[in-house]
């Protein structure tokens, strides 16, 4: 019997860019990762496919050798190394995914190996920095009480960028000082409110957030002054604007509360695997950097103070 046009239709390799659509479903619908998640593999999927296209390649003669290839293009082309080990794990996933359909015959992706994590260490501010930082924030200005409770939850609770945009008052426990987190890959954490970030927290509620709230208002804990929830640049348009005006000089960032409390709670005494929690990462090794930066705390130290250092 002839086949019809459609079962040959079928029959024909599916082109790249539909896998890579089908893919980035998997990840949303199956997995329930996050879309900054899912528009990251889809920027490094398709990078790929745009390297294929020139070269003329399918997937099928994709090979160990080529995806080294194309990771190399990367590097010559300036991508960091912390964006190219991220690229690889998005390979890996998205071949051994392939493979298992049965799409190819072996997963090419496999043997890579990620590139060595360069050595450098996360900026941090001292404890007095952040202190003045903090104090310098007057609650009797307009937006005042907000950008404090901001400023003090990101330093006593470590949190990401995105995780403080997302933080809603339902999730806020003010007796007992936690909040509950939806971090990366939509897994929930429970983070410590300490007293001074509690205290700025219900004083922005009591005095100034029912004032912005509106009729289409959220339960986001954070708002602008027309009632929507604060974008992750605006959070960060407070904390440069805040730094200035505290005359900080430095370079300052959203990020950067995050690594000081991590390696103030190192420094204090605090267990890498406490911190680990706090943090949220999956992995110790990702907590593990902070234990140089306290190294470096310590032999600077010792150097100063140290009569023979």
């Amino acid at each position: 019997m002839l086949a019809t046009a459609s079962q040959l239709l079928s029959e024909l390799p599916k082109p790249m860019q539909h896998r890579i659509d089908d893919f980035i479903k998997f990840l949303a619908i199956e997995r329930g990762l996050s879309d900054a998640y899912q528009i990251s593999v889809h920027q490094t999927l398709q990078s790929l496919s745009d390297w294929m296209n020139h070269r003329k390649l399918s997937i099928q003669e994709i090979g160990t050798d080529e995806l080294s290839g194309f990771l190399n293009q990367r590097k010559a082309e300036g991508l960091a190394t912390s964006s190219r080990r991220l690229a690889t794990v998005h390979l890996k996933i998205f071949f051994r995914w392939i493979a298992a359909k049965g799409d190819i015959g072996m997963d090419p992706a496999e043997p890579l190996q990620a590139a060595k994590p360069d050595r450098t260490l996360p900026s941090t501010l001292s404890a007095g920095e952040i202190r003045n930082w903090l104090e310098s924030i007057s609650t009797q200005l307009p937006l005042g009480r907000r950008d404090k409770a901001i400023l003090e939850l990101f330093y006593s609770s470590g949190l990401r960028l995105a995780e403080l945009c997302a933080a809603r008052l339902e999730w806020l426990d003010t007796e007992e000082g936690f909040l509950r987190v939806s971090g990366k890959g939509r897994k929930t954490r429970l983070v410590r409110v300490g007293k001074d970030a509690l205290l700025a927290i219900t004083s922005y509620l009591a005095n100034e957030r029912p004032e912005w709230v509106k009729p289409h208002s959220s339960s986001h804990l954070f708002l602008s002054v027309r009632g929507g929830p604060l974008t992750p640049e605006r959070i960060r348009q407070i904390v440069k604007k805040r730094a200035k005006l505290a005359g900080i000089d430095s370079k300052v960032y959203p990020h950067l509360l995050r690594h000081s409390f991590a390696t103030h709670l190192l420094e204090g005494g605090a267990d890498l695997r406490v911190i680990q929690e706090l943090l949220g990462h999956a992995d110790i090794a990702t907590t593990q950097i902070y234990t140089h930066v306290s190294s470096k705390g310590l032999k600077d130290t010792h150097r100063k103070f140290h009569p023979r250092g």
